[in-house]
């Protein structure tokens, strides 16, 4: 059994497929190939680490591999805002998956922390 419920996995996992969804509009729109790469390695790095997270066999691991969904969803959020600077694409489209990008940050990081704190409660 993994440590991350079925619908936060799903939920990364969503996330980097609509990122995919982005970068495929930024491809039609000849966006510099850099940014469209750092965005698909940031995009699907989060629902692979998720994974890697949820399969951790210890609470350190666990805590690595949610640590880097969490840079990796920060990158993200700024690719959007970039976008969205640029006129790429509408705000209106980037913006709700900058908030979610923001939410799983949080969520993760409270699970990284109550994770750290639970490991150095005395036994």
């Amino acid at each position: 059994m993994g440590r991350l419920s079925a619908e936060l996995r799903l939920r990364a996992e969503v996330f980097g497929d609509r990122m995919l969804d982005v970068v495929q509009a930024l491809e039609r729109k000849r966006v510099y190939g850099r940014v469209i790469d750092q965005m698909v390695g940031c995009g699907t790095s989060v629902g692979a680490n998720a994974c890697e997270s949820d399969q951790a066999v210890s609470a350190k691991d666990f805590c690595k591999a949610l640590g880097i969904a969490i840079k990796e969803l920060s990158e993200a959020a700024y690719w959007l805002r970039t976008c969205s600077r640029r006129g790429w694409l509408k705000p209106a489209r980037l913006v709700p998956l900058e908030q979610e990008a923001t939410e799983l940050g949080r969520v993760f990081s409270s699970m990284v922390v109550r994770t750290k704190r639970s490991r150095l409660r005395p036994r």
